[in-house]
């Protein structure tokens, strides 16, 4: 009986003040397990419900081995996703001038190459004036693609009754992102497995939600077009000063070439950002910069923009290298200047550097070295005629410096 007595005893022993610190530890951590990924959930879920997506891509060749290619587009448009102005006020930050100006150009036209195997990325800038062939209308320049097919497809509808200006704008958008891509894709010879289009704005938005991107200059800049004033050294440049940076091309010695090292030199400095300031982390900023994205990103349909934010912080600590696509020489089209470029030269120089044998071999032709040479834009080829010799940048504090 005084047997039983303690064997009851034992069992109703309250757990031990330890037992009772695991415990707790245990709950709360499945507590903050369950609020963290259900975070994230919510985010993604969010993201992927209110950022803009296309069709542009669907039924499109697809890269090979697990490489994917995105194509990055920046358009020189100052309305919004809808086609509506943007405010004035919105517009004298960015110092663009009016929303008649720049059309539909993609100015910025990029293809990052992300092999499946993990080694380095590699991103291809294609200078804006190129002048190449555009599938459905003949040779122009390479910005003119996304444009042109827009405005055709926009006379079309309103020949068929269409008279909705948002329904023009959404259908002429599409036909504009799959002319840019089939022009891109023609000339560069390889697929485009997914692409994101930033409208002039986005830059604005971009640094702002980032709390301001890093760049170096190799000298003082001024420039009233585009707003630039900027002194020699490192810097860190908030959404106005970024969309100057990467918009400026008077004054520099390289004209839209040196522009183009801009905005390499931008992407090198946001993606640096991304990392060092603990974005993917830190859900305030995380909550910003995809505020950011649903106001001027749109993405292909179907991609799974959470797997590459993960990859995208990995693509951070300087393991992208840059590349200007070469320009034979400067010529003129109608009135217009234009970059004659050689297209097999070009098909050549992409299958080298990220076709299934290309390897991480130094002395692969058009090498421009590795992020912190962004602006090593145009080693690839001599540079033409017309145009200085790139010169080797300084480094300002792990950024590249530009001119």
């Amino acid at each position: 009986m005084s047997a039983h007595r303690r064997k009851t005893t034992t069992r109703r022993r309250p757990p031990s003040r330890r037992r009772r610190l695991v415990r707790t530890l245990l709950v709360t951590t499945c507590a903050l397990a369950v609020m963290a990924g259900g975070g994230a959930w919510y985010l993604y879920r969010d993201l992927a419900a209110g950022i803009g997506s296309s069709k542009a891509l669907e039924g499109a060749e697809k890269s090979k081995f697990g490489d994917t290619n995105i194509l990055l587009i920046g358009l020189d448009s100052r309305r919004d996703q809808n086609g509506e102005e943007l405010p004035q006020e919105v517009l004298d930050q960015l110092h663009a001038g009016s929303s008649d100006i720049g059309g539909y150009n993609a100015n910025t036209l990029i293809l990052l190459h992300v092999p499946g195997d993990g080694s380095r990325a590699k991103a291809f800038s294609v200078p804006r004036d190129d002048f190449v062939d555009i599938p459905g209308h003949g040779k122009d320049k390479i910005k003119k693609a996304y444009g042109l097919a827009k405005a055709r497809k926009e006379e079309q509808l309103a020949a068929a009754g269409v008279k909705d200006s948002r329904e023009l704008e959404r259908e002429g958008r599409e036909a504009g992102r799959a002319a840019q891509i089939a022009t891109v894709r023609a000339f560069l010879g390889v697929p485009v497995d997914h692409f994101a289009e930033l409208n002039l704005a986005g830059f604005y938005h971009l640094a702002d939600a980032l709390g301001g991107v890093p760049v170096c200059l190799n000298k003082a800049v001024k420039d009233r077009y585009s707003g630039a004033d900027f002194p020699a050294g490192p810097q860190t440049l908030d959404g106005r000063q970024s969309l100057a940076f990467v918009r400026q091309r008077h004054g520099l010695d390289g004209g839209d070439l040196d522009r183009t090292k801009r905005q390499q030199a931008f992407l090198a400095g946001a993606t640096k950002k991304l990392n060092s300031a603990g974005t993917f982390t830190d859900p305030v900023k995380l909550v910003k910069l995809i505020d950011a994205a649903k106001q001027d990103v749109v993405t292909d349909r179907g991609w799974d923009l959470l797997a590459f934010v993960k990859q995208a912080k990995n693509l951070s600590g300087g393991r992208v290298q840059f590349t200007t696509l070469p320009v034979e020489r400067f010529g003129r089209n109608l009135g217009e200047d234009i970059n004659v470029v050689d297209d097999m030269k070009i098909k050549r120089l992409i299958a080298e550097q990220i076709g299934p044998k290309a390897s991480a071999s130094p002395g692969a032709p058009g090498s421009a070295g590795s992020a912190g040479s962004a602006a090593g834009a145009r080693e690839a080829s001599p540079p033409p005629a017309s145009s200085p010799s790139p010169s080797t940048p300084k480094d300002g504090g792990g950024i590249p410096c530009v001119d």
